[in-house]
């Protein structure tokens, strides 16, 4: 992802699995203020992707957009106060 801003994700309702519309991307674990640090993950060639602060299993599906999560709901808008 050579432009724009890096998405990202979290799961905050425990899922197993996030399918998610791209390779590049953060996890924040759960949402603030239970984060972990966010951190950078990047599929490479592969298909999928744990991350090794929460274990989230995340699946990159060709289908979804780049905000698009499987199950809905996993893709993190931080709040401007």
């Amino acid at each position: 992802m050579a432009t724009g801003e890096t998405p990202h994700f979290h799961n905050t309702d425990g899922h197993r699995s996030i399918e998610i519309g791209v390779k590049e991307f953060m996890c924040v674990g759960a949402a603030p203020p239970d984060d972990h640090p966010h951190v950078f993950l990047d599929m490479g060639d592969d298909e999928e992707r744990i991350c090794p602060y929460c274990s989230t299993l995340y699946r990159y599906n060709p289908e979804l957009q780049p905000q698009e999560t499987q199950p809905a709901g996993c893709f993190f808008r931080e709040e401007i106060v």
